[in-house]
């Protein structure tokens, strides 16, 4: 399991109070980080853009996360469907892996 500081900052904008905010710390802080890299951020554009090419509106920070999961090959835990779009367009891997019957 992994995690990026973007993940975390997430988390925390949402946070209401200090004893939550400080829970979601140290829960992360045995998780080892994944650093995006300058080759990352250009691989994310690039799938960006080819998601918008087929119609697939995707958030610059998702395309980042996205990206730095198919370039480590881990699996995306996500409740975002918006990943799952991304994935008929890239080899992102999502877990739970949605059946036939999702839609997407």
């Amino acid at each position: 399991m992994f995690t990026t500081g973007l993940i975390l900052q997430e988390l925390l904008q949402g946070v209401q109070g200090p004893r939550w905010r400080d829970s979601i710390i140290e829960g992360f802080s045995t998780l080892p980080w994944l650093v995006p890299q300058r080759e990352d951020h250009i691989a994310a554009a690039d799938l960006r853009n080819q998601c918008r090419r087929h119609g697939v509106q995707i958030d610059t920070v998702d395309a980042l996360l996205a990206q730095l999961c198919i370039s480590h090959e881990l699996l995306m835990l996500t409740t975002d469907n918006d990943f799952a779009h991304l994935a008929r367009y890239a080899p992102l891997k999502l877990w739970p892996v949605p059946t036939p019957n999702t839609p997407p």
